[in-house]
């Protein structure tokens, strides 16, 4: 393994796990008044982007990392919608 490829999978580390914390206080306080649904659609779409270029050029890190990050990324999306509606994420007056 070269340097080269030695960042590209710490790279791939670092960005797979990066919404572990984030997605583990959704799921635990179903909290999600201050989380931008607009910026995890967008991430969403391109890690998904991601995972269908790593594809393409038959890329096995690039779709693993993508694949995972895309999932923690979608599970966060959706509990921005489903918990919506949760009493902790109602503005009070």
């Amino acid at each position: 393994m070269d340097y080269i490829e030695a960042l590209g999978l710490l790279a791939a580390f670092f960005t797979t796990v990066a919404n572990i914390p984030q997605a583990i206080k959704v799921i635990k306080t179903r909290n999600v008044k201050d989380l931008s649904a607009a910026t995890y659609s967008m991430l969403f779409v391109g890690m998904v982007l991601w995972v269908v270029y790593g594809i393409m050029k038959e890329d096995l890190p690039i779709i693993l990392a993508n694949s995972i990050a895309a999932a923690l990324c979608g599970l966060i999306l959706v509990m921005k919608i489903v918990c919506r509606n949760h009493p902790q994420n109602q503005n009070k007056e």
